[in-house]
């Protein structure tokens, strides 16, 4: 029997939106979702904007059973080279059958207009799952169903820097400052998910130091060395 289901990327980005999206689509079954498509930057080997380290966000697609497409972008990346770069892995993806790529994008509609533009007259279309989702009821969703995640990168005019570092829950959100979103769709924050229901089992991750750079404020998270020992063999075999 021939599937109907359409063949999804998911854009990931480490952090819980992606995580959660990745979860509606499965939970859809509308789609075959076939990868996570990461932008990773090559001068760093981290995922670009988070920070992430690269080896915990294959430890993300292992515990998801999808391989991870990495998109590498030059440091510093000008808007012309991060287009080129994302145009091969549309190309890629429309060869291999792809049909959709799957954003978390909240609300902001200057960012779903961008990503409109640019796969305008190919053969993918974007889908937005999450889009328009009330933020406060999201975020008690992602919760109820068991995402946990970590604030690792945070804007310092926006949070203070002590809030790097800590895990995203109601505790947290209470001391969050007037008009700041639960879920930072205005760039107020970003995570990384360490558990959740699309994860066969929950990444061992600890914090390391915080540091300031381009005016945000990042917290190095690492696996542990066991851990990463055994993620390098895995990558190996």
């Amino acid at each position: 029997m021939i599937s109907l289901r359409k063949k999804a990327l998911v854009s990931w980005s480490s952090g819980k939106d992606s995580a959660w999206t990745l979860q509606v689509l499965r939970r859809s079954n509308e789609y075959e979702i076939v990868g996570l498509l990461t932008t990773i930057n090559s001068n760093f080997d981290r995922v670009a904007m988070h920070g992430v380290r690269r080896e915990l966000v294959e430890a993300q697609a292992a515990a998801a059973g999808l391989p991870l497409w990495k998109v590498p972008l030059p440091w510093p990346c000008s808007n012309q080279e991060y287009e080129a770069a994302m145009n091969s892995a549309y190309a890629r993806a429309t060869d291999a059958g792809v049909d959709v790529i799957a954003f978390g994008d909240l609300f902001l509609e200057d960012v779903r207009q961008y990503r409109e533009d640019r796969m305008r007259g190919l053969e993918l279309n974007p889908v937005f799952p999450l889009w328009k989702v009330d933020t406060g009821q999201l975020i008690k969703d992602m919760w109820a169903d068991g995402v946990r995640s970590r604030i690792v990168c945070l804007d310092p005019r926006k949070l203070p820097t002590s809030f790097a570092g800590r895990d995203l829950n109601q505790q947290l959100v209470d001391e969050f400052p007037p008009g700041i979103d639960p879920c930072g769709e205005n760039g107020e924050f970003h995570t990384f998910v360490y558990d959740g229901p699309m994860f066969a089992d929950a990444i061992p991750v600890q914090s390391g130091n915080v540091v300031t750079r381009d005016g945000f404020v990042f917290i190095d998270l690492r696996l542990p060395a066991s851990a990463e020992a055994g993620e390098k063999a895995n990558l190996r075999n």
